[in-house]
């Protein structure tokens, strides 16, 4: 059978263990920088210490325990072996869920009804139709087509840009780098769904930002290292921008100290707006590790030139 190394902060793995033994009986673990760890055949990886998978010289596979690698391939020491992610069916109903929640936020005036309750200030606000916000995803994948299908039929209006040209019914799409300006010219609530890329790193910095209309909002559940925090607080303190809902950040847990906590108009969420399973989790694994033994096809395997 084959042996797993678990590399993540200490205890983070802890509920897969026994989850994979189950999955797989007779299997070896142990926990990276164990000696062990360092002879095992199948990393399963979470922000993985940079040069580690290249010190294991048996490895045949790298798995992640998310939908994102990008925490993988940041290192440029890792090996050239096949990295596969995890795809949990229910992730896609859980993250819509978020993007609609965060989407009433703001559409219905939640943010500064919340505020206005901190004062006993009693103000109602002046509903508007859905069709009347403008809601722009960032990233057309499984997740981004499931948000943004179910926004449409809230009555929402939805535009949607992609890396490259992708087409759904009832949503304006935009693609490629040229048209990234004119779509943010159009969104009132910007909701980004992207994969971490090199090409999306830092993305929604002060110049993309400042493309939205004035009073539009952000909201990021996608990954922290595509926001230029800074800057997002700059043009919300100029009132260029209403508000933001983050789910993600560059370090996690978020410092209790960190000031976006009290940044006024941010409402700070603890990368809470989809988990996989660890159930499903380990069953994925399992099932590539069996793949593997029998040269099958691996669900799931990532095309490391496009970090997804």
């Amino acid at each position: 059978m084959i042996s797993v190394a678990f590399l993540s902060t200490p205890g983070l793995m802890d509920p897969l263990e026994p989850l994979l033994r189950r999955e797989l009986p007779g299997l070896t673990c142990a926990s990276w920088p164990e000696e062990a760890s360092r002879e095992a055949e199948l990393a399963v990886c979470w922000k993985p210490q940079a040069g580690a998978l290249a010190a294991m010289p048996n490895l045949k596979l790298i798995h992640s325990i998310a939908a994102g690698v990008d925490n993988i391939l940041a290192d440029p020491s890792v090996p050239d072996r096949p990295v596969c992610r995890i795809v949990d069916p229910d992730i896609s109903v859980a993250m819509t869920e978020f993007v609609l929640w965060s989407t009433l936020y703001f559409h219905r005036d939640f943010d500064r009804v919340i505020d206005n309750a901190r004062t006993g200030a009693w103000h109602r606000y002046a509903q508007r139709a859905p069709q009347d916000t403008r809601v722009g995803i960032l990233g057309l994948g499984t997740l981004g087509t499931d948000a943004a299908r179910r926004l449409v039929d809230l009555g929402f209006s939805v535009s949607a840009w992609s890396r490259s040209a992708k087409t759904a019914d009832g949503i304006r799409t935009f693609s490629g780098a040229a048209a990234l300006d004119a779509f943010l010219g159009e969104v009132d609530i910007l909701v980004s769904l992207l994969p971490l890329t090199p090409s999306t790193l830092g993305l929604l910095n002060a110049e993309r930002l400042s493309r939205l209309p004035k009073g539009a909002a952000l909201v990021l559940c996608s990954r922290g290292e595509h926001l230029i925090a800074d800057d997002l607080v700059a043009l919300l303190r100029t009132g260029h921008l209403r508000g933001a809902v983050l789910d993600v950040f560059e370090r996690e847990p978020l410092p209790a100290d960190h000031p976006l906590w009290r940044e006024p108009g941010v409402l700070v969420t603890p990368h809470m707006a989809a988990i996989a399973s660890w159930m499903v989790i380990a069953q994925q694994i399992a099932e590539n590790v069996r793949r593997l033994k029998r040269g099958e096809p691996l669900l799931n395997a990532v095309d490391r030139a496009r970090g997804y």
